[in-house]
């Protein structure tokens, strides 16, 4: 399952619950966590059912699907730092009163205003969507665009890849399929991307590797598998450790 496809085709209800029902498990939408389904799970002094048990996962590794969606990037989110900070206090259940004070700009009043502009934020959102909905209805050849990784922090001309596009790229470096080694390290930004998007499949996003084991695995797609390691970080696919002890998956 690629998890971020998953994460933007889903609906808003599911974003909203954090996770989706597939037929044997439920999937969480931000770290791709699954619960099967027909089991009881414990947690501290209680036992779950699977979705509830789901719920308890989001609350104990997220904190919340809100808290999860506004640390996202600001171009994922659209959201400028300031409207961040009165989002995450709105969410607190500050008052106006208490939000002046904290942020310390203005009155109450100003507080309300700017309520009066996120909700006006919500409404054109709603239409901008609407919108998208009747445009992908209506424009069935359109190019499909490879989705954005959730954990993007610099959304460039990079990303701007169609699956046309990415199809010719992987067939013309992986000639042996995408299991396969790589033919040579694309020179070009977008087919850098789409490359080390594949190879970073070949990894358990549940796993924390040290960087022998790291290195073993990205031997099976390219000889220079210390070139791919430095992408793989650069590009923001994986994450480590200062001191290089404990490479993992982003999600």
């Amino acid at each position: 399952m690629d998890l971020d496809q998953t994460f933007w085709e889903s609906s808003l209800e599911d974003l909203k619950n954090g996770y989706i029902e597939a037929e044997d498990d439920y999937v969480c939408l931000l770290c791709g966590e699954k619960i099967e389904k027909g089991l009881v799970y414990p947690y501290e002094t209680r036992w779950y059912q699977a979705e509830k048990y789901m719920q308890v996962h989001i609350r104990a590794a997220h904190e919340s699907v809100f808290h999860y969606l506004v640390h996202l990037d600001k171009k994922l989110t659209g959201l400028t730092e300031h409207q961040n900070h009165l989002l995450r206090l709105f969410f607190e259940g500050k008052s106006d009163a208490e939000v002046q004070t904290e942020l310390g700009i203005g009155s109450a009043s100003t507080i309300r205003n700017h309520r009066f502009s996120l909700k006006e934020k919500e409404r054109q959102a709603k239409i901008f969507l609407t919108l998208m909905e009747l445009l992908k209805e209506n424009n069935l050849q359109g190019p499909a665009i490879l989705p954005l990784p959730k954990t993007a922090k610099n959304v460039d001309e990079r990303f701007n890849v169609t699956e046309t596009e990415a199809e010719k790229i992987i067939q013309k470096f992986f000639p042996n399929g995408i299991n396969g080694l790589l033919k040579a390290f694309p020179p070009k930004e977008k087919a850098r991307w789409v490359v080390l998007r594949e190879i970073v499949k070949r990894l358990d996003p549940k796993q924390k590797y040290n960087e022998k084991e790291l290195n073993e695995v990205l031997k099976s797609a390219f000889d220079d598998y210390v070139l791919i390691r430095r992408y793989l970080i650069e590009y923001e696919f994986i994450d480590r450790k200062p001191d290089g002890s404990a490479y993992w998956v982003k999600n």
